[in-house]
């Protein structure tokens, strides 16, 4: 008889197993031996387990677990893991992840966080805390391999063996003069493929490409893709090489950059925290100031229609389209500020293109509304001939009311939502906060003002 053969147990199904069983040493073993990424998903699904989890691993594999999970879970894990353990993992993690961790606590917690830290690494995290929020300093690692000009490749290998275990990367080696100045950077490639009495100095070309510790952050994400590099130094006014930022510090960035802009195209302040995370007061209070800004442009609204209060008196049927006619130009509006703005995110355009832009939305705006105008035209013309009661004798004059209005409002829309990101671009501030739904609001009034407009060209002496 042949046997069934078992199936093999999961990740998840190993652990269940073992973790009631309270044996550290087979709890370690078990953690130590599974890839990082498998360990974290285990902290996201056994929430509960978390600490013991990074407790009960060395203290290396924690930390390269601990840095790669959500904010929130890392700060229940520093919460709950006696301060030995705590101490051990603050003081293993990278520089640029220790630093990031950090500035996201309260200024209190970190001053107790920095005590636990060894001498070293107190001196470099408060270094990196004291560069400006959103700065390439922030991001920047001092583990990097640097070498000096003058020395030959034999003794650069030497110098890699030796620190190499220790660095962020060797992919690309750094090179300075013996005052400290960035000179070049190395591919590790050419390192190996050069001779060994060749001098550094003869295999580099002095072209590079290197961030100032000043930067903005978003900055650096451009500079980044633009080059193709894994990793870029950091210099400081004088050029002297301070650190490196590398592509996995980027791509958070980036990550984040793009979640606050989602955030703000919404129309809410950006969140720090996970959605299910913030406490109710404070996503609140993220939501409720565009609220209002949007309900006080909306109450513009209805100023607009009291002004126009005796044209509807006089002729009803402008109503009936009201909302066909402002949802159309918020629509339109919408449609371009979240394309200029994501354009603008990824670098496809600068505050330079401004004209460039504006030529193209004037014909994106025109053909759209003449589109929408057609359409709005043929709906009345056709409603008319079925339902003759609603539109009147006069209906093919109110038909081109709603057709012209159209266009002009679309036009408008388009225009009003693509320039208005580069507009606040130029002014220095976000241009994701050119939200649609501010977008749709600034439009919905000045539609109203376009539509009685066009009307009172159309109907003068014959409704109005």
């Amino acid at each position: 008889m042949s046997e069934e053969l078992e199936t093999p147990q999961t990740i998840s199904e190993q652990f269940e197993s073992i973790i009631h069983l309270e044996d550290k040493l087979l709890i370690r073993e078990f953690l130590n031996n599974q890839n990082i990424s498998d360990v974290a998903e285990l902290v996201d699904e056994y929430d509960e387990y978390a600490s013991q989890i990074i407790g009960n691993m060395s203290t290396h594999r924690a930390a390269s677990v601990f840095k790669i999970l959500d904010v929130s879970v890392q700060k229940d894990i520093i919460n709950q893991l006696p301060p030995l353990k705590s101490a051990e993992l603050l003081n293993e993690l990278p520089a640029d992840d220790r630093t990031a961790f950090l500035e996201e606590l309260p200024s209190e917690v970190v001053k107790e966080l920095i005590k636990t830290l060894e001498p070293e690494e107190r001196k470099i995290t408060l270094a990196l805390l004291g560069y400006p929020e959103g700065s390439v300093g922030r991001l920047m690692t001092p583990d990097y391999i640097a070498v000096k000009d003058d020395w030959t490749i034999a003794e650069v290998l030497e110098h890699i063996r030796n620190v190499g275990r220790d660095s962020e990367t060797i992919d690309v080696i750094y090179v300075v003069n013996d005052k400290g100045e960035f000179v070049d950077d190395m591919r590790i490639r050419e390192v190996i493929l050069a001779s060994p009495d060749h001098i550094v100095s003869e295999i580099i070309d002095y072209r590079y490409i290197a961030l100032k510790v000043t930067d903005d952050q978003e900055e650096a994400n451009q500079i980044f893709k633009m080059n193709n590099r894994v990793a870029l130094p950091v210099v400081d006014d004088n050029n002297i090489l301070l650190g490196i930022v590398t592509i996995d510090d980027i791509l958070w960035v980036a990550t984040e950059e793009f979640s606050e802009d989602i955030q703000k195209i919404g129309g809410t302040e950006a969140l720090e925290e996970p959605y299910l995370e913030i406490p109710l007061f404070k996503l609140f209070q993220k939501r409720i100031i565009w609220m209002v800004v949007l309900f006080i442009g909306e109450m513009l609204t209805a100023t607009a229609m009291g002004y126009f209060e005796d044209e509807i008196s006089k002729a009803v049927v402008l109503a009936l389209f009201i909302p066909l006619i402002i949802s159309s130009g918020g629509n339109s509006g919408s449609q371009a500020s979240t394309l200029i703005i994501q354009a603008m995110a990824v670098g496809e355009i600068t505050i330079t293109d401004w004209w460039r832009v504006l030529r193209r939305e004037i014909m994106s705006g025109l053909l759209l509304g003449s589109v929408l105008g057609l359409i709005g035209f043929t709906r009345v013309m056709m409603w008319a001939q079925f339902f003759p009661q609603i539109y009147g004798p006069h209906y093919i004059s109110v038909a081109f009311t709603v057709g012209f209005a159209l266009v002009g409002v679309v036009l408008w829309g388009t225009l009003s939502g693509s320039m208005l990101p580069i507009v606040l671009k130029k002014a220095g501030a976000d241009p994701a906060v050119s939200s649609a739904p501010f977008v749709a609001t600034l439009v919905d009034v000045t539609g109203l003002i376009i539509y009685f407009s066009v009307a009172y060209i159309f109907l003068r002496g014959i409704l109005l």
